[in-house]
């Protein structure tokens, strides 16, 4: 049992430390650091491939578009090799995104992401974003 709840504690650890480092940082390393060289995006957002590159390059999209991005974490549950990440994140339009010149509007986007680790690295990653709140934010789609 204590093998497990350290495993589990871990877990949280490394999903926090990636999303902290990528998506609040604008740290574009932290992909190297967290995620598995076979590492899968189910869900890849705003079109990017479902790769670790792919992981990068969004979180590079964000910090380009909103370079006060922030995730704010809501709730953080993990079982085993699963953890959960409830959050919102946010930040200050400053550059273009899918073609939409900076606004200069504060833009939120919550969701939920599932990770699935082995050997302490990220490989799986499955996610619900509001994709279409995102998009009535950014004009793209009307409110």
């Amino acid at each position: 049992m204590t093998t497990t709840v350290s495993t589990t504690e871990s877990n949280k650890t490394v999903v926090r430390g990636f999303i902290d480092g990528l998506f609040s940082a604008g740290d574009l390393g932290a992909v190297d650091t967290y995620l598995a060289e076979d590492f899968v995006n189910h869900d890849p957002p705003f079109g990017v491939t479902p790769d670790r590159d792919g992981m990068r390059n969004a979180g590079r999209l964000m910090r380009t578009a909103f370079p006060d991005w922030r995730s704010e974490l809501h709730a953080l549950i993990a079982e085993g090799d699963i953890v959960v990440e409830r959050f919102t994140a946010g930040g200050t339009h400053r550059g273009e995104v899918m073609g939409v010149p900076p606004t200069g509007r504060r833009v939120t986007l919550p969701g939920i992401n599932i990770f699935r680790l082995r050997d302490g690295l990220i490989v799986e990653r499955w996610g619900q974003l509001d994709d279409l709140g995102f998009l009535r934010q950014l004009g793209l789609v009307p409110a």
